[in-house]
């Protein structure tokens, strides 16, 4: 199916043909633009246009020799409002070096330049007429060029190359991408036309959350083992495996032999001899073992004047401790009985 308008070099091979028709990159929709009717083959008998993939091919030959032209591949921005579509922007632009805009694209990026992501590119590359509808407008009022996947009933206003394919299913929008990132590259020379590009397809197609889930699901089994195993926390060395080999200066050493030797408690003598409990009466100082003449009545260590202050010198408190300490001791004797007695009659008081 490849036009005779190309070289021979840029014909299409029989295995992107038989992707695309495995992508069903051929397969339209059941309403048709009035401008799309030199891309649409035939139609079935069920409604559904059938797309012309010759020419999907020659306008995917053409839009990339566009981007080839552009000499900086930070002024191309390939933009996608579809889901389908965002996961292979981001992978486009990742191995081609052009910009991507992946979900929502703000008004005025183009136009105003108070905008964060205001941004003046040469080229725009868009995944559908319809849901891309601002940036297209955009481009037209800055006088950049267009290049769009468009499906049968896309409207072709303000859009300079139109590449006919279905735009609405993720493996026709991923290999469409896939293609142009690859024949972009080979022009540039980058990789060899005659060898096939290591990078599969199957990155740049979208993924439902729940396959991710059920990815990381499926591989964590796996994941935590090996983790462990290389940070070496929470490892058994007796479980099982290799032994420990020793250090180097260090003998080994056996298990057995190095566990510990139960010693039963023997209590001290002073301990033993001690009867009673709590209220017993302390040891005197010979069944504690102290020598008997180092063993003296606290009266007989005591001074008998130990309960009379040393004079002071000659400062302010000097009349101080000079009073008779007997007035510190009275006697309690001297109160009378009950709370109607005399206080005691102290000295020099007020």
């Amino acid at each position: 199916m490849a036009s005779s308008s190309l070289p021979a070099c840029l014909h299409a091979k029989e295995e992107d043909i038989h992707k695309m028709l495995a992508a069903q990159v051929h397969i339209g929709t059941r309403n048709s633009d009035s401008q799309m009717q030199d891309y649409i083959w035939r139609r079935r008998q069920d409604g559904i246009h059938i797309l012309n993939i010759g020419k999907t091919w020659e306008k995917l030959v053409l839009a990339a020799r566009i981007i080839v032209a552009i000499e900086n591949p930070q002024d191309v921005v390939a933009i996608s409002a579809r889901p389908y579509g965002q996961r292979a922007v981001l992978k486009f632009a990742q191995y081609t070096g052009c910009l991507s805009i992946a979900g929502r694209f703000t008004p005025g990026t183009f136009t105003n330049q108070i905008t964060k992501q205001f941004r003046e590119p040469r080229l725009l590359i868009i995944t559908d007429p319809r849901p891309d509808a601002q940036a297209v407008k955009e481009a037209s009022y800055v006088n950049v060029p267009v290049i769009a996947f468009c499906d049968s009933d896309s409207p072709l206003q303000n859009v300079d190359v139109a590449i006919p394919s279905n735009n609405k299913g993720k493996l026709s929008i991923g290999l469409l991408y896939w293609l142009l990132a690859r024949e972009v590259l080979r022009m540039r020379g980058t990789i060899d036309r005659t060898v096939a590009w290591d990078v599969p397809v199957d990155l740049f197609f979208y993924r439902e959350p729940e396959e991710l889930e059920k990815a990381e699901e499926a591989q964590a089994p796996f994941q935590e083992p090996a983790a462990a195993a290389a940070s070496g926390w929470g490892a058994d060395p007796m479980a099982g495996g290799a032994a420990p080999t020793p250090m180097e200066g260090f003998a080994a050493v056996d298990p057995a032999a190095a566990a510990p030797v139960p010693v039963e408690y023997q209590a001290p003598p002073q301990a033993a001899a001690m009867g009673g409990g709590w209220d017993a009466a302390p040891a005197t100082g010979a069944e504690q073992g102290m020598p008997v003449e180092q063993v003296q009545p606290v009266a007989e260590a005591m001074p008998v004047d130990a309960g009379v202050p040393p004079a002071a010198g000659g400062g302010w408190d000097a009349q101080q401790a000079q009073a008779p300490v007997q007035q510190a001791q009275a006697p309690q004797q001297a109160q009378g009985g009950g709370w109607g007695g005399a206080p005691a009659q102290a000295g020099g008081g007020w």
